[in-house]
């Protein structure tokens, strides 16, 4: 059985990249197919293979700024050639689940998401933001590509959604139904440290919708020390938004995000999320999370007062007041978090379980295809 794995690009470590990994490890011999490849970026089980990238991959300074050629991005995915694969496992959250399949070969998409870019999170990027021009030259093309979305998700025979919150936006989007399993959390790169520092930890892109900005500008109404890791084009806002408690570190290896966690007081993460992974690494290291509580995290976080052990809090709205009552609330009761039983809730999503989830699933639904 001939296997392509698609994957949307490969410009560094996210939680797709992860999810990604597990993917080539079941097949090792499979070829990838991606619009972009930054070399170096991706483990060597992810790159020591048949890599295939679109004609995006020489553009000049798509490896910086890919998004900007979004309206290509269709055109550059249905170019790809996979005659000849009998499987297809798409993971999407962008254009990757649009490839073309060949007649008879079986596809499978592990869905991030519907693209964000035209659906849900359209105004984060290209709303007020926005340059002018690109505010008045989007809303024809997102339409058009909103409809060729639609349409190309009949290409896929089986969508697994990342999260229940996902799988209801994929019925609203397609008008498909999904399968959940939800993403891995690697629980073995994590320890507890039993004394914590006395900083809140954010660990995000810093992208407009992850709405770092918040965890900010609480940290510094309250004066709380507020370290974020992560890179994106909010940086330099963020930059000049941050008081003296406030530290942006950018990027940090996997190494030393295991150690900021370990030490943190908790994380914050203000953003409406498809799953959120960083919950979960949290929690892996004994930390609680403070959260929005709509979407994907309700679906990783326990807030207190059932029969699960809590893992955290929720905060009700997208909003600087809400964040520091969250923290506030937080602050009161830290010792209802108990380390070891946010890990043992963390393991329930460790990778050994994703993989073997999704390793079923793909085994079940092979197996009703029938010899290919």
């Amino acid at each position: 059985m001939r296997v392509a794995l698609v994957h949307d690009w490969l410009t560094g470590m996210r939680g797709g990249e992860r999810c990604l990994e597990v993917f080539c490890e079941l097949f090792p011999d499979a070829d990838l197919f991606t619009l972009l490849h930054v070399p170096g970026s991706v483990p060597p089980v992810v790159e020591d293979r048949r890599v295939i990238t679109s004609f995006l991959q020489r553009l000049p300074g798509a490896a910086r700024d890919y998004r900007r050629y979004l309206p290509l991005f269709p055109a550059a995915v249905r170019r790809f050639d996979l005659r000849g694969y009998d499987f297809v496992l798409s993971s999407s959250h962008a254009v990757a689940k649009s490839v073309r399949v060949p007649a008879g070969a079986l596809h499978v998409c592990y869905c991030f998401t519907p693209m964000r870019y035209v659906w849900d999170l359209y105004d984060e990027y290209f709303g007020r933001r926005a340059g002018w021009l690109t505010r008045a030259a989007m809303p024809p093309i997102a339409a058009a590509l909103r409809r060729w979305d639609r349409r190309s998700a009949a290409g896929v025979d089986h969508f697994v959604a990342i999260s229940h919150f996902v799988a209801d936006r994929i019925r609203r989007a397609y008008g498909r139904a999904a399968d959940v399993i939800h993403p891995p959390v690697d629980v073995a790169r994590f320890r507890i440290e039993e004394s914590p520092g006395d900083y809140y930890l954010v660990v995000s892109a810093l992208t407009p919708y992850k709405r770092v900005d918040l965890a900010v500008e609480a940290a510094n109404r309250l004066g709380r020390r507020l370290l974020v890791v992560g890179t994106g084009p909010e940086a330099r806002r963020l930059e000049a938004l941050a008081g003296p408690t406030v530290e942006l570190l950018g990027g940090r290896d996997d190494a030393a995000v295991a150690e900021l966690y370990a030490r943190c007081r908790a994380l914050l993460f203000p953003t409406l999320e498809d799953f959120g992974i960083t919950p979960l690494e949290a929690m892996a290291a004994g930390r609680p999370v403070i959260a929005f509580g709509q979407g994907g995290a309700r679906e990783s976080v326990v807030p207190p007062g059932g029969a699960e052990a809590p893992t955290g809090l929720f905060f009700a709205r997208q909003t600087v007041e809400d964040v520091i009552d969250g923290m506030r609330r937080f602050e009161a009761d830290p010792g209802r978090f108990e380390p070891k039983a946010l890990r043992r809730w963390a393991e329930t999503f460790d990778r050994p379980v994703f993989k073997e989830r999704i390793q079923s699933y793909l085994r079940a639904r092979l197996a009703g295809r029938g010899p290919c």
